[in-house]
């Protein structure tokens, strides 16, 4: 359905934003995982952007294999965000509850059968990013904060590189138009109305907001932090027709630090978790 832009847009914030606000304060169950933690973990953000992008550009076929890999991996990661991982979720450990299958169920049926209208794209957009919360849950339940925080600007950074020198939008384009067959949903991005995307800037949303739930920090300053940074680093589209979408997160994230470190008294044991524990927006054209 069309829309214009700047109603198109602020749903796509608003949805990034909810990503960071959506991460439970330490999600249960993620001691079973401490065995697997480390720095490595860090690499993960920056690899999702500069590995899909460069496989999309030289390996045939890789867009269509992201595809089928979103729609099944994502209505899963979407059930367990509604029963563990997200704030309105109840269990203990990690698991799918009846209710979330239900409800994912319906949001998948409405993006399958409407995929033209703003409710079908909308309950496709809802799955993406409920799939982005569990994700983020986990990467933050394996990957030391300090590290994570240096994963996520770097993301940014080679997310600005990548479309400042003209290598994602093509790649980004092919991933966007992929689609699985039989009318299933597209699932590897976000589109609504005349607005699209990346899964990758909704997935780094969600890793920052995890991050501060496990730091115990305000997840509501910092999804408000990257809502008004978007909105404003998005007046840039009256000159561009592409933008880093990583970097209003990127840029709350150092915000919220400089902040901490004017506190009176702030150390860094003050600011370490009390337990263990992408792409590009575009007008859709």
């Amino acid at each position: 359905m069309a829309l214009p832009f700047i109603p198109s847009d602020a749903v796509l914030l608003a949805v990034q934003a909810g990503a960071v606000a959506a991460p439970r304060d330490g999600a249960p169950g993620l001691e079973a995982l401490s065995g697997l933690r480390g720095r490595g973990w860090a690499l993960v953000p920056i690899a999702s952007i500069v590995g899909i992008i460069f496989a999309i550009r030289y390996v045939s076929d890789t867009a269509a294999v992201l595809t089928y890999l979103a729609l099944v991996a994502v209505p899963p990661l979407a059930a367990l965000a509604l029963s563990w991982a997200g704030r309105f979720s109840w269990s203990s450990v990690p698991r799918i509850g009846l209710w979330s299958v239900l409800c994912v169920a319906a949001l998948f049926v409405l993006a399958w059968r409407t995929p033209a209208s703003l409710v079908g794209q909308g309950a496709a957009v809802a799955l993406s990013a409920l799939s982005c919360v569990t994700l983020g849950v986990l990467l933050a339940g394996l990957t030391p904060g300090s590290w994570l925080k240096a994963g996520i600007v770097l993301m940014a950074a080679a997310d600005s590189w990548l479309v400042l020198s003209d290598l994602l939008q093509a790649p980004n384009a092919t991933l966007v138009a992929a689609h699985p067959a039989a009318g299933l949903p597209r699932l590897q991005s976000a589109l609504f109305g005349s607005v699209s995307m990346g899964y990758g800037d909704l997935f780094i949303a969600a890793v920052l907001g995890a991050l501060l739930a496990r730091e115990r920090s305000s997840q509501r300053i910092g999804a408000l932090l990257t809502l008004v940074i978007a909105a404003l680093f998005d007046l840039l589209f009256l000159l561009v027709d592409e933008l880093p979408a990583t970097v209003p997160v990127a840029l709350a994230l150092i915000v919220i630090e400089l902040w901490r470190r004017r506190e009176p008294g702030a150390t860094s044991a003050d600011r370490s978790p009390s337990r263990p524990g992408g792409e590009t927006l575009r007008p859709a054209r």
